[in-house]
């Protein structure tokens, strides 16, 4: 069992940050930052004293809030090489492939890139945890704003490639309920995912998160990632068409949606 400590908390309308700590040596990353306040809470609740905050990628949402914590507390800011020029902050950047140890915590960053051009997500063996900011999220993936639709699939397959079906994903956003409506809709027949729509359901009437998942639970329900899927390809009368392509229509129809 793991020594190292994972605390989620809320931000703005529908964000997450996280913080991580090892208490080994005391060091506790923060994954990115949409908003000072509640990550100043979640400090004072923890009782734990920020070192590094890790970026995503660079829309406000998940950065506006690393000027003031990294003045106040003279944290190390670590984020994509590709954005380096967009998130003024950064004091090291990490490209695919890389490993770091901020912390003493082993970092290992994937390249995510199509919500945006440079994004960077983060799997921690020893937590066994991974973040992947807004491209993978809970039965749902991010909106292919600077990318295209293969290259998104691209980062589909590399999370699935890179991190262990046992692995708990944090995401960006709560936007599980949404995203569970959509996926029946282009996989309706799906018993794994029908019984995820009635769980998450549930957990919202609860104002409960329901982050983090599993990889395992997302290759099992998540139909961004399930482009390969027999059953979704002949839902969509795509039987033939290349995996990208039926990726594309599944972002395309919920970009409609």
């Amino acid at each position: 069992m793991s020594a190292i400590e994972v605390h989620q908390f809320a931000c703005l309308s529908d964000n997450y940050a996280v913080l991580v700590h090892n208490p080994a040596t005391a060091a506790t990353l923060l994954i990115d930052a949409p908003e000072e306040g509640p990550v100043r809470a979640a400090l004072a609740e923890t009782g734990w004293t920020l070192t590094h905050i890790l970026v995503t990628h660079h829309h406000w949402d998940h950065t506006q809030g690393i000027a003031a914590l990294k003045a106040e507390t003279g944290c190390a800011v670590i984020g994509p090489a590709a954005e380096e020029a967009k998130i003024k902050t950064l004091d090291e950047t990490v490209g695919d492939g890389d490993v770091i140890h901020p912390g003493g915590i082993e970092v290992r960053a994937v390249a995510t890139p199509g919500h945006t051009l440079g994004q960077i997500s983060y799997y921690l063996p020893e937590p066994g945890v991974a973040f992947t900011g807004d491209t993978l999220f809970s039965l749902g993936c991010g909106r292919v704003f600077e990318g295209d639709a293969t290259m998104m699939w691209g980062s589909m397959q590399r999370l699935m490639q890179r991190i262990p079906d046992e692995a708990k994903i944090y995401c960006g956003h709560e936007y599980t309920l949404a995203n569970a409506k959509f996926a029946i809709t282009v996989d309706p027949d799906n018993a794994a995912l029908k019984e995820r729509l009635s769980e998450v359901e549930d957990l919202r009437k609860r104002g409960v998160p329901t982050l983090p998942t599993t990889m395992a639970r997302e290759k099992a329900t998540n139909p961004f990632l399930r482009a390969k899927d027999p059953a979704i390809r002949s839902h969509l009368k795509m039987a033939s068409a290349e995996d990208a392509a039926v990726f594309g229509e599944i972002r395309s129809r919920k970009d409609n949606a």
